[in-house]
């Protein structure tokens, strides 16, 4: 009997807009433009979609889409209705993070995190999406032990009510273990609680705003 997933299926594509686009006529620009906005028009009617600008953070992209789904085909299929316009050619997804929704074991009842296995993207000005991978040291330690920092983190986190964490789970669909996107209206309040992140996950990757 094939099982269905129960959760969401959730991506984080960085983009880069290769230079030649601008050098295009404005009304090729212009074309191109209103086929994306058509092409997402399209999709939205079956998942979410939220889009960040990153020009001014990162030399290598430009802007993020993060696209929730219930089945994984529709994601491929945005991806490639999005080549196929006439600004597709020149989009290069320099980074992508695929990851699932599932309930954590350790964050159950978290007031300012997602229940459950749900992810909602919502209106926050900021984005800063967090793939990482923990370290053997810290599945060596007892549930327990793990669960102690994890409630040190939970703790911070309450005291910045303002950043709404939402975590997904990577093994066995991408590279990563997890990808966690915090959305924000307070970057400097992020800071904060990414310390704690850092410490407690025994993470080996950075975070990346948008």
């Amino acid at each position: 009997m094939e099982r269905k997933a129960t959760g969401q299926y959730v991506a984080f594509s960085f983009c880069r807009v290769d230079r030649e686009w601008r050098r295009l006529p404005p009304e090729a620009r212009e074309r191109g433009i209103r086929e994306v906005l058509a092409m997402v028009q399209t999709h939205g009617e079956k998942l979410r979609l939220r889009s960040f600008s990153c020009q001014g953070f990162r030399r290598d992209v430009d802007f993020l889409l993060w696209l929730v789904a219930r089945e994984l085909p529709l994601i491929r299929d945005f991806a490639i209705d999005l080549a196929r316009t006439g600004m597709g050619p020149y989009i290069d997804i320099t980074h992508h993070y695929l990851a699932m929704t599932r309930e954590s074991a350790y964050l159950k009842g978290a007031p300012h995190t997602n229940p459950g296995s749900q992810v909602g993207p919502g209106g926050a000005e900021w984005l800063f999406v967090y793939p990482f991978v923990k370290s053997r040291e810290w599945y060596s330690l007892p549930f327990e032990a793990r669960k102690r920092m994890m409630d040190e983190h939970l703790r911070v986190g309450h005291e910045f009510p303002n950043v709404k964490i939402n975590t997904t789970y990577s093994f066995g669909l991408d590279d990563q273990e997890f990808v966690l996107a915090f959305e924000t209206d307070s970057p400097s309040d992020f800071r904060f609680i990414a310390a704690v992140t850092v410490a407690t996950t025994v993470s080996k990757s950075l975070p990346t705003v948008c």
